[in-house]
């Protein structure tokens, strides 16, 4: 389910020239709210939140470093901001709106996990055209494989 932080931080990134895939499976079974592939195959991971319980709570983002070359986090105007570790990135969102108010550092991939994320990343955004073409095919696959 995309959030209205979510959309802001995805048009953010178009607005970058970045392609952002929402919900994107990730090699160890995670998934990123956004995972962003720059024009120099470089890869962000951003990660929404939609207010501190929701930070306080989530365990999982520290493992998102291990699969992107920078880290995002993505909240709304009125999030506490000093919640948020400083070494990430911080976008802030009114609305359909973002900005940058922090840069991430940067943690290069290895070249072996950044071609096996490059190929996930492809797979997943061409499965994703495919069903926006064909939604009844999609439909009639799914049904094919529950009968199986």
């Amino acid at each position: 389910m995309t959030t209205p932080v979510q959309r802001a931080a995805a048009r953010w990134c178009l607005v970058q020239g970045w392609a952002p895939l929402a919900e994107a499976a990730l090699p160890d079974g995670s998934r990123a709210d956004i995972l962003a592939l720059k024009p120099d195959g470089g890869f962000i991971i951003i990660e929404a939140k939609s207010g501190p319980r929701d930070f306080t709570t989530d365990q999982k983002w520290p493992g998102y470093r291990a699969w992107c070359d920078a880290l995002f986090f993505a909240v709304d105007m009125d999030f506490p901001r000093d919640l948020l570790p400083e070494d990430t990135g911080l976008l802030v969102t009114d609305g359909p709106d973002a900005t940058m108010l922090r840069e991430p550092p940067a943690h290069p991939l290895a070249p072996a996990r950044r071609r096996a994320l490059l190929l996930r990343f492809a797979q997943g955004s061409a499965r994703r055209l495919a069903v926006l073409q064909d939604p009844e095919g999609n439909a009639a696959l799914a049904a094919a494989l529950r009968s199986d």
